[in-house]
């Protein structure tokens, strides 16, 4: 099954759809861990498709989710500065902070400006010279690679007014701490496909071997993700502890080697600050020393603001997969995708918007 239709083949799907419920014997849960399949898994009534016994959980697969509250409060201060233009995916624009939102302040005339790549960031940097031009560092090992080389490009350039700031977040650190939470049941992960076509299949195979947690890369399209859960109720059934790449049409072993190469030449690892899973080691990047001039905290000599949580919103607890939106009390009542209260209603990877559009499901 190498081409895309043929995991959107019906007759495929309800044949492993009619093997996984043969082999339920016990209940399972199961998390995803990419903002994509949850979407996916909403959009094609997966949950409904499956036996009663099998949980599906989402975590915190989402980046603008997981962006911290006091990440967001600092951009909205910095885009007061008339010397500064903020730069942004889209997404971000709606995320709220504590007093206002990104959007709200570019319609009181705040320089902010949505682009596509960190790349259009570096032109407008170019383009306006006496300004400082930030671009918000918000990804996983997905878009890291990009904003590598926006410093890359910015340096050989001697383009000195343009630097980033930073929350990029990695994963398979992450998922070791869900692991380790014992609130938190996990029999098994769908490993995040976007991040591991990037870093490949190899960094998530000690959550197999250290904890015994199996786990599947998969793709997004419905026979994807189903193939992979048939993998791990196969898996988890008869105690067999690996990581299966059943997204080998894109995912390879060791991952993409340029990609790689130039996230290790621009960034360090370090700890970094998740929305509802705290400070952790291991699981962001930051700038290497040499690229200070492009770290936005260094080059403005700024501190992040103190994280305060959103009253009511229980985000936090959504992304560790301990609750789910509709357990929110501002769920669909006050908090809705044109009026988000909390950062999981913003996106459409967001659990939240998820359960808005298609509905809880099981």
């Amino acid at each position: 099954m190498k081409y895309v239709k043929e995991f959107r083949n019906p007759e495929l799907v309800k044949k492993m759809l009619e093997k996984i419920h043969e082999n339920a014997d016990k209940e399972v849960a199961i998390m995803e861990v990419c903002g994509t399949h949850t979407m996916s898994i909403f959009r094609s009534g997966i949950r409904d498709l499956l036996p009663e016994n099998i949980k599906l959980i989402s975590g915190p697969g989402c980046p603008v989710c997981v962006t911290s509250q006091g990440y967001i409060d600092t951009v909205i201060e910095l885009s007061h500065r008339e010397d500064i233009i903020i730069t942004t995916f889209g997404d971000m624009l709606k995320v709220p902070g504590n007093k206002s939102s990104l959007q709200k302040e570019k319609a009181l005339g705040r320089d902010i400006r949505m682009v596509y790549s960190p790349l259009d960031a570096v032109k407008i940097a170019k383009e306006n010279p006496n300004k400082e031009v930030v671009f918000l560092a918000v990804g996983f090992e997905t878009t890291a690679p990009t904003i590598a080389l926006s410093v890359k490009i910015a340096e050989s350039e001697k383009i000195e007014n343009y630097s980033v700031l930073q929350s990029i977040k990695t994963m398979p650190t992450t998922m070791k701490a869900l692991v380790l939470d014992k609130e938190t049941k996990i029999d098994g992960f769908i490993c995040p496909g976007h991040v591991s076509t990037v870093i490949g299949v190899k960094p998530y195979e000690f959550l197999s071997e250290e904890f015994g947690v199996p786990a599947v890369v998969a793709g997004f399209e419905s026979g994807d993700i189903i193939v992979g859960l048939y993998n791990l109720l196969e898996m988890i059934n008869n105690n067999i502890n690996e990581v299966r790449n059943t997204y080998g049409r894109i995912v390879n072993y060791e991952g993409n080697e340029k990609a790689i190469n130039t996230m290790d030449e621009i960034f360090d690892v370090t700890r970094s600050n998740w929305r509802g899973l705290g400070n952790l080691e291991g699981t962001g990047l930051r700038l290497k020393k040499k690229y200070s001039l492009y770290d936005t905290e260094s080059k403005l000599n700024i501190k992040l603001c103190e994280d305060k949580p959103l009253k009511g919103c229980i985000c936090g607890e959504i992304l560790k997969g301990k609750k789910n939106p509709v357990e929110c009390k501002l769920f669909s009542k006050v908090c809705d995708p044109m009026n988000p209260v909390g950062a999981c209603m913003v996106s459409e990877e967001g659990t939240c918007a998820a359960y808005y559009k298609y509905g809880s499901g099981k």
